[in-house]
């Protein structure tokens, strides 16, 4: 591969890396342009770790014919099980315990006991060669500490020296350009789980300044766990946790279905909104997602129950009103979230649905935009002044026979759908 060769991948990689070209597209790019430019690859294989409630990290593939494996592939923890047994015996792993930053292997050396490289000579490959590059203490984020790539060709003669040099020049800058893609989408993993969807994409396209809102009109929700203080101070402290965990999903699970948005979780609480131009459609939205938080929940009991662990239910609220949507506290901690009486009337309301023995109320305010047929499956509980509110209303909750009468059940199911 000729140095002008190197130097116009070596600009490629750079430039694509800037405009933030996807990672199996700059990986597939840098393996065709080095093919066009007398490289023999056949194989080439990266992967980075990355910062995921999840996934432990992301690999890309690029073969040099068709292939039914997929492009793209995320890892769990290599911590425990058979994941970490493959990872232990995987070349990476070996390099990474003596200190290597390259190894070639002559693929037809059965002496090799590294997971893959059997598999890889059956398939015609004659050579592998395996990069590790790692970064330094300012470029480590979590468990992203490391590049690792690996290159096979089927040439007889394997990787010559002008292919390993090339590799050693051109590898590094891939490295970079696909941390670089790595790091992006880390910023938007840890805005999406700590912000919410839409929340992320707002602060990601710059609206950081404190005091930045804008008044909107929203579907407001509010959740809470039925008896969860009662149930943690009877399980063990390992147990409550995972309790807590299983019924935010079942929650958040459901808003997030509908088209909702959490905005925060608040000990066993969630803070959630709907929002729509037909304000009649988020409504619609946030019965649906309630109706579906219950079936998640039902399958959640049966599980735990089986484990012989706690179950219980929870209250939603719903209400709509008009709310400041954005940026509120200090300089260095900023909160991205909705602040409103309608927020506070919200809250209000969950914790109303104990006292009228109720799993949902919604407001006067939220039946009366909905059409007519959504109308007729709400009934009034009785009118409320509630604390800190300084009018009364009546609170309307699902009409009983929606769960007791099949028919009902599936025209409302029905209305939820259209």
């Amino acid at each position: 591969m000729e140095p002008t060769s190197r130097l116009h991948l070596t600009n490629w990689l750079v430039r694509q890396g800037l405009t933030g070209l996807p990672e199996n597209d700059l990986l597939r790019g840098f393996c065709e342009r080095c093919r066009s430019a007398g490289m023999p690859l056949s194989r080439a294989i990266v992967f980075i770790d990355t910062l995921h409630p999840i996934f432990e990290g992301r690999g890309f593939r690029w073969n040099d014919g068709e292939s039914n494996e997929a492009d793209i592939f995320e890892y769990g923890p290599t911590s425990t099980g058979e994941a970490s047994q493959n990872w232990r015996r995987s070349a990476f792993y070996h390099m990474l315990e003596n200190g290597h930053d390259e190894m070639v292997i002559d693929l037809a050396d059965a002496s090799h006991d590294f997971s893959m490289i059997g598999e890889l000579a059956e398939k015609g490959h004659k050579h592998f060669a395996a990069f590790v590059h790692r970064f330094g203490e300012a470029g480590t984020i979590g468990e992203m500490d490391c590049f690792y790539s690996y290159y096979t060709t089927r040439h007889s003669n394997g990787f010559d020296e002008n292919h390993m040099a090339a590799l050693r020049d051109l590898v590094p800058v891939l490295g970079l350009a696909i941390k670089s893609a790595a790091q992006v989408e880390i910023a938007r993993t840890l805005g999406r789980v700590y912000l919410g969807r839409e929340t992320a994409e707002q602060v990601l396209r710059g609206r950081m300044q404190r005091g930045v809102t804008e008044k909107i009109k929203a579907v407001l929700w509010y959740s809470d766990v039925r008896g969860s203080t009662a149930i943690s101070e009877r399980i063990g402290p390992d147990e409550i946790i995972p309790f807590l965990n299983d019924y935010a999903q079942a929650s958040i699970d459901a808003i997030h279905d509908a088209g909702g948005e959490v905005l925060k979780l608040i000990g066993d609480g969630v803070l959630a909104m709907f929002t729509n131009e037909n304000m009649a459609g988020a409504k619609r939205a946030s019965l649906r997602a309630e109706h579906t938080f219950r079936s998640n929940l039902d399958a959640l009991n049966v599980r735990r129950a089986s484990e012989g662990r706690p179950t219980t239910s929870a209250y939603v609220g719903l209400h709509v009103g008009e709310v400041l949507y954005g940026n509120i506290g200090s300089e260095d901690r900023l909160d991205f979230t909705v602040v409103g009486p309608a927020v506070n009337e919200v809250s209000r309301i969950a914790s109303m649905c104990a006292s009228v023995d109720r799993e949902l109320l919604t407001s006067t305010a939220f039946r009366s935009g909905l059409d007519a047929a959504g109308r007729n499956y709400l009934v009034s509980t009785g009118r409320f002044v509630l604390r800190g509110i300084g009018h009364a209303q009546d609170l309307y909750t699902l009409d009983p026979a929606v769960a007791a009468d099949e028919v009902v059940g599936g025209k409302y199911e029905r209305y939820l759908a259209s």
